[in-house]
């Protein structure tokens, strides 16, 4: 989807024009703004960027300090997020729904996906099944709920913030396989023995 939706944006194809279609329709149907803004706020870093450190430094308590590769591969891949989508931005120019260029893909929304998602397989170990799902939810709702709000107080189009879930899903995978990679992150060996 990521590269269909990226080379459509490049072309200015059939399928931008019924992005379009569907972002002004969606900001019609938009609720008040105060909740709006509040669900498009999710994906600013000073929201965002503390949710993945809590995230972090709990695992890293709970495990004390022996499951600091997953941690380590987690934040990696939200900071290969930023030079991701800012290369995007620059390469595609997409116009916004306000104008201007730079809109696609999505950052606030690349940003939620990325850190709620992080967040959650940083601390999935520790959790029972019934919390995972609790847990999974909650991340998925936090992460649509972030995106119509993009949407519907017209700061990206429908495309954009589907662009950048893809790009966090693929950088979350891509944590997600190095983290449980046998042989990589091993656990720190405790002192007194070898």
């Amino acid at each position: 989807m990521l590269l269909l939706g990226t080379w459509q944006v490049l072309v200015k194809g059939a399928l931008v024009g019924r992005d379009e279609e569907l972002g002004a329709a969606v900001r019609r149907a938009a609720p008040p703004r105060m909740p709006a803004e509040a669900l498009a706020d999710l994906g600013n870093p000073e929201v965002a960027l503390p949710l993945l450190a809590a995230a972090m430094v709990l695992s890293l308590l709970r495990s004390r300090g022996r499951r600091w590769w997953p941690v380590v591969c987690y934040g990696a891949a939200v900071a290969l997020m930023v030079p991701l989508v800012l290369g995007l931005k620059m390469w595609t120019d997409r116009a916004g729904p306000s104008g201007g260029g730079g809109f696609y893909p999505s950052g606030h929304a690349a940003t939620t996906a990325a850190v709620c998602g992080g967040a959650l397989l940083v601390l999935s170990g520790g959790l029972s099944p019934a919390a995972r799902r609790a847990a999974g939810t909650l991340v998925v709702a936090l992460v649509v709920g972030n995106g119509l709000g993009l949407v519907w107080r017209g700061y990206h189009w429908p495309l954009d913030v589907l662009a950048g879930w893809c790009l966090s899903v693929l950088l979350l995978c891509g944590a997600f396989v190095a983290a449980h990679r046998p042989g990589l992150g091993a656990r720190l060996p405790r002192s007194g023995g070898p």
